[in-house]
């Protein structure tokens, strides 16, 4: 009867841990970038066509070109943010629980 042997403690990897490769990660900043580019294109189309109708729409359009302007900058930010990993850095929604720093108590000196 063979004798029992402890298991090997072995550090195990979870694959909801490993980062996004490089080439995914940029199809999916592409991606995200056409996508809002094509939005910025129906916008100013359709800026072009509402600002020749009448009054109500009139404004619609004007607010659809204004959106064509400023859709290219939204859309550069988010499309160069990088996928954030685990560890990079403070969470932008404030501390992480269990993670503050724990202040001492210190006790007042003695003056006699």
């Amino acid at each position: 009867m063979p004798e029992y042997r402890e298991p090997r403690k072995q550090q195990v990897f979870s694959i909801t841990t490993a980062a996004e490769s490089q080439t995914d990660d940029r199809m999916r900043r592409e991606k995200r970038y056409a996508v809002s580019m094509l939005i910025r294109t129906l916008c100013f189309l359709g800026g072009v066509v509402l600002v020749m109708q009448p009054m109500p729409y009139a404004v619609a359009g004007w607010l659809m070109f204004v959106g064509a302007v400023f859709l290219p900058y939204a859309a550069v930010i988010f499309a160069n943010a990088g996928v954030r990993k685990k560890g990079d850095g403070p969470s932008p929604f404030g501390p992480e629980p269990g993670k503050q720093i724990a202040t001492t108590r210190t006790t007042p000196l003695d003056r006699g």
